[in-house]
C-alpha cells in the first residue's frame, strides 16, 4: 500500500505492484506492434542496429523490435516487469533492471526509444534532464532518440476527472487533477478487506519542454508526430506527442 507523506518516488512501489499490471492489462499489443512497424519504417535502421527500449515495462515493444531482427536491450526500474520480460530473452534480446537516472553504456546504441509516457516522473528537474544526458551518451554518433508522450495540451482540455475501472472482482476508483505543471492520478481500491491508495504524478511536458532538455543535452530535433500512425503533430487535436531527436 502506498500512503506515504513523501510520494516523490511513487513509481518504485506502484510499478512493482501486481495491481499496476492488473489495472493496465488492457493495453493494446496490436496498437503497440503497429506503432513499432511504422516507427522502424520511418527510422530506416540497419538490420544489425542495436536498440535500447528505455523503460520497457514487460517488454512488448522490445519483443516486437526483436521479431523485426534488431538487437534489443530493454531496461526498467520494475524488477517484476523485467522478470516477466526476461522469459522472452534470446541472443539478440536482453533485459535488465535499471534506473534511467543512472548512465547505461556509452556510444553503444543506434536508437533509444522511450515509449508510452515513460518519462517526466522525477520531482527534481536535474533528474529529468539527466535522462537526456544519459541517452545522449549511450547513443553512437549518428543515433536517434524517440520519445512517445501524451499531448499535454489535449489532456488539459479533455481531462476526465473521475472514472471507475473494473478488473475482475476489483473496482478501481480513479481521480485525476492538474496541480501546477503535473497531472496527478489517484487510484483507490479494496482487496481482501484492505484499502489501497496509489498515486501517479507525471510532469505535463510540452514540445518546447522536451526540446529544452534535448537541446541542452546536445540533441537536434528531427521530427514530430501526433499518433501511432505517424500523422503530423497537431497541438490542439493530437493524442500523442512523438518526438524524434538526432545526436
Amino acid at each position: 500500500m502506498v500512503n506515504s507523506k513523501d510520494n516523490s518516488e511513487w513509481f518504485k512501489d506502484w510499478f512493482n505492484s501486481p495491481y499496476y499490471h492488473l489495472l493496465y492489462n488492457n493495453r493494446n499489443n496490436s496498437e503497440a506492434n503497429n506503432f513499432i512497424d511504422n516507427l522502424t519504417k520511418y527510422l530506416q535502421l540497419n538490420k544489425d542496429a542495436t536498440v535500447w527500449d528505455l523503460a520497457c515495462g514487460k517488454g512488448r515493444h522490445s519483443i516486437k523490435l526483436n521479431e523485426l531482427g534488431y538487437t534489443v536491450v530493454g531496461t526498467d526500474l520494475s524488477a517484476e516487469s523485467i522478470e516477466e520480460a526476461s522469459s522472452f530473452a534470446n541472443k539478440k534480446l536482453d533485459f535488465f533492471v535499471h534506473d534511467m537516472r543512472t548512465p547505461f553504456r556509452i556510444n553503444y546504441f543506434d536508437a533509444v526509444l522511450n515509449l508510452f509516457t515513460s518519462i517526466g516522473y522525477f520531482k527534481d528537474p536535474r533528474d529529468n534532464f539527466g535522462v537526456f544526458q544519459n541517452v545522449y551518451n549511450a547513443l553512437d554518433p549518428k543515433g536517434v532518440f524517440v520519445i512517445d508522450f501524451f499531448n499535454a495540451t489535449k489532456v488539459k482540455s479533455c481531462l476526465v476527472t473521475n472514472a471507475v475501472g473494473k478488473r475482475g472482482d476489483l473496482e478501481f476508483t480513479i481521480s485525476k487533477r492538474l496541480e501546477g505543471n503535473k497531472i496527478i492520478k489517484q487510484i483507490k481500491f479494496a482487496d481482501k478487506g484492505k484499502e489501497h491508495n496509489f498515486e501517479e504524478s507525471v510532469l505535463m511536458y510540452t514540445l518546447p519542454d522536451l526540446m529544452n532538455y534535448a537541446t541542452k543535452a546536445g540533441f537536434v530535433l528531427k521530427d514530430t508526430f501526433g499518433s501511432y500512425n505517424l500523422e503530423r503533430f497537431d497541438e490542439q487535436n493530437s493524442d500523442r506527442l512523438i518526438v524524434v531527436f538526432s545526436k
